[in-house]
């Protein structure tokens, strides 16, 4: 399998992911301004949508998507304990978790990266997160992880996007839930190993 990615990106979850399952893979990065990748691959061609992450099977066959590529590589290696069995209830609570983090996490950091963001959108956008944070800093009281002492590929994305509020100078001292949260998840070992990988360590 190959990863493409972009360091500190969203792709930094199942770059984790593939870590924790011990899965083997290639990294290859992608510049996000020319679309070029490290090896000079016209990333449009592997990803039209022309964002990371894409995630090149063994066959040739290209998987997009965090989600969906968290839990294929979760599924991928069942043994990991990463995600909790199909079919299971404990399972559609880890895909809540996923839909949850994309659709009203993820989304709400992404204007924060426009350099034309008006100071009233920012506004916005940072009202929304702290009504996110609030709701999570309240689910993790007491909890090590979202599923509670299990580390699942949910853990790995909503570190991975919550971590940008040290890049965009989003203050969560707030929530000391979520600032412990995300040192405990930094300290392991495969999240580590991923983030020196990317340049990402302090």
């Amino acid at each position: 399998m190959k990863l493409y990615f972009y360091p500190g990106a969203c792709s930094l979850a199942p770059h984790i992911v593939l870590r924790e399952a011990g899965l083997s893979f290639d990294l290859e990065q992608v510049d996000l301004g020319t679309k070029l990748t490290a090896g000079g691959e016209d990333f449009s061609k592997i990803n039209p949508k022309g964002y990371v992450p894409a995630l090149r099977l063994d066959d040739g066959e290209v998987l997009t998507e965090v989600a969906v590529i968290l839990q294929y590589l979760a599924d991928h290696k069942p043994e990991s304990g990463l995600e909790p069995g199909a079919g299971t209830m404990e399972r559609y609570r880890v895909m809540e978790w996923l839909n949850f983090i994309a659709t009203e996490v993820h989304k709400q950091f992404g204007p924060l990266f426009n350099p034309k963001i008006t100071a009233e959108w920012k506004e916005n956008q940072l009202s929304r997160l702290a009504q996110r944070f609030d709701y999570l800093a309240q689910h993790l009281g007491g909890k090590q992880y979202l599923m509670g002492d299990n580390f699942t590929v949910a853990d790995a994305y909503l570190f991975t996007v919550i971590n940008w509020a040290g890049f965009l100078h989003v203050d969560i001292s707030k929530w000391p839930q979520l600032t412990d949260y995300l040192a405990r998840i930094a300290a392991r070992p495969a999240v580590k190993a991923a983030m020196e990988a990317e340049g990402l360590s302090k």
